[in-house]
């Protein structure tokens, strides 16, 4: 029980370094080798923990040839365009001018309901208000309106849009975000007087967030 328990902790951490080196990656937005190797590695690691007389090493081992592999590529995609097409495939347009292409879909092995679905998924809900439509090569669709069914931006109305503003959480559960806090240019020592100012203590906080153009909220614990 104990060495099951040990081993399980070891393969956690590794899972962890493995997922962390390749990058974060929602699994929505998984490429192709990523994917793979995420399986692969999901496999190897329960191996150790159920044969309790295999060595430790011979699933770490294939887990690091997995890894540096997948950051072997994503070099090897970054530096080459026609070695991201081979290992990624390309965008695939299914819908042109607002006309579905049906041999693209055929291609996708994509049924009509899975691309009403992905549509609906993006904001449109009638075939006619898309301009385009495309499949990525992580099977996310994205899809460009027509101009016509589009929101209207301030841009196109003719006025002055507000300043964007980021607005970061500086204070989660009495803990101090230094990284939040530098992004809008300040340090722990104003986070302080703001809230002096406030009458309220750091362990008061449950949430405080500043906004880059100096709005302020503050959320006490109950």
């Amino acid at each position: 029980m104990f060495t099951s328990l040990i081993r399980t902790l070891i393969m956690y951490a590794a899972i962890l370094i493995s997922v962390r080196l390749m990058g974060k990656r929602q699994i929505s937005q998984l490429q192709t080798s990523e994917l793979v190797v995420t399986l692969l590695i999901s496999e190897l690691a329960v191996m150790p923990i159920q044969q309790h007389q295999d060595p430790l090493w011979n699933g770490l081992v294939p887990m690091v040839v997995l890894v540096a592999c997948e950051i072997l590529v994503s070099l090897g995609m970054l530096k080459s365009g026609r070695f991201r097409q081979a290992v990624c495939g390309s965008p695939m347009v299914v819908i042109e001018n607002g006309r579905v292409l049906q041999d693209q879909l055929r291609r996708l092995r994509m049924s009509t309901e899975d691309l009403f679905e992905e549509l609906r998924q993006a904001g449109a809900f009638a075939l006619e208000d898309v301009a385009y439509a495309i499949v990525e090569t992580n099977g996310h669709l994205s899809v460009l309106k027509k101009a016509a069914a589009d929101s209207l931006t301030p841009k196109q109305a003719g006025v002055k849009a507000p300043q964007e503003a980021l607005e970061v959480v500086v204070v989660s559960d009495g803990q101090i975000s230094r990284k939040s806090l530098a992004l809008c240019g300040h340090d722990p020592a104003w986070l302080r007087g703001q809230l002096s100012a406030q009458g309220a203590q750091l362990s008061d906080v449950f949430i405080m967030t500043v906004r880059t153009d100096g709005k302020q909220m503050l959320i006490r614990k109950q």
